[in-house]
């Protein structure tokens, strides 16, 4: 979490950036009419994708009173520059907002964020007011552009948005879960590279991959036969769901020509 720092100011935008939406105009106009939220993400890993129902929800509320938001799409594996594929994933994501791809993360450096996702709140003349690298602080930030709204705005403000998980609420306890792995190391995991299966094995309350191409993924846990994953181009799929924070041994088995990029995990609330 971090608070206001009068001293920077908001960069411009890209003069020929490549909008999945409108182009919403140069920033010293956004800010002359009110406050700014940039939100750096990638489609495709899971941290960036478990915020985007914040900032929709933040969109949809606050849009009217004068808050502009603005996706940037900054890749973390090769196929994230695409622009049809952005276009898709934005689509799939129910993102209105207007998304700047960043095929070389030139804006991502300008700006020096530290890790998926990364959020920066410009105030009404363009100071920053706030920003936050990574997962959480859902609340703080939402209080943040409430108040760069102004105090005219106060009577129009509508409720905060409630938790859109258990593990965001404030005060609960939540379970790290196992660090992301990479199967393929340096490059995807693939039939012709890898072979067809690999295991791994985790503590966490679900199981996720990043991948491309086209194909299906068994899943077992445990020896267990799961639900089959359809692969249908890039994207975040989920493996394994689970009650809480569970340990598991998961084996994948690859069909067809899918690419796994990475298996993450997300965290679950301790149980009492």
């Amino acid at each position: 979490m971090e608070r206001a720092r009068d001293d920077i100011r908001a960069p411009d935008l890209p003069s020929d950036g490549l909008w999945v939406g409108d182009d919403p105009g140069q920033m010293d106009q956004l800010v002359s009419r009110g406050p700014v939220l940039i939100h750096f993400f990638d489609f495709s890993q899971l941290n960036s994708v478990r915020t985007v129902p914040y900032l929709n929800g933040w969109f949809e509320r606050y849009r009217p009173l004068g808050l502009t938001v603005i996706g940037v799409q900054a890749p973390r594996f090769p196929f994230g520059g695409d622009p049809d594929e952005v276009t898709r994933a934005a689509e799939r994501l129910g993102i209105g907002y207007p998304v700047l791809v960043d095929p070389e993360m030139a804006f991502w450096k300008l700006y020096g964020c530290e890790g998926w996702p990364s959020l920066f709140l410009w105030g009404r003349g363009g100071a920053l007011r706030w920003f936050h690298f990574g997962e959480g602080e859902y609340r703080a930030t939402e209080e943040a552009l409430r108040e760069s709204l102004g105090p005219s705005k106060a009577a129009e403000l509508p409720e905060p948005m409630r938790p859109i998980r258990d593990t965001d609420e404030e005060g609960v306890e939540v379970i790290a879960p196992s660090s992301e792995l990479f199967p393929g190391d340096d490059g995807p995991w693939t039939t012709g590279s890898g072979g067809t299966e690999f295991e791994v094995e985790y503590e966490a309350g679900s199981a996720w991959t990043t991948a491309t191409g086209t194909g299906r993924l068994k899943v077992e846990l445990d020896g267990t036969p799961q639900e089959s994953v359809e692969i249908q181009g890039p994207g975040l799929y989920r493996l394994a769901l689970h009650d809480g924070h569970e340990s598991h041994r998961m084996r994948v088995v690859l069909e067809g020509e899918p690419e796994i990029w990475s298996v993450s995990f997300a965290p679950a609330r301790a149980r009492a």
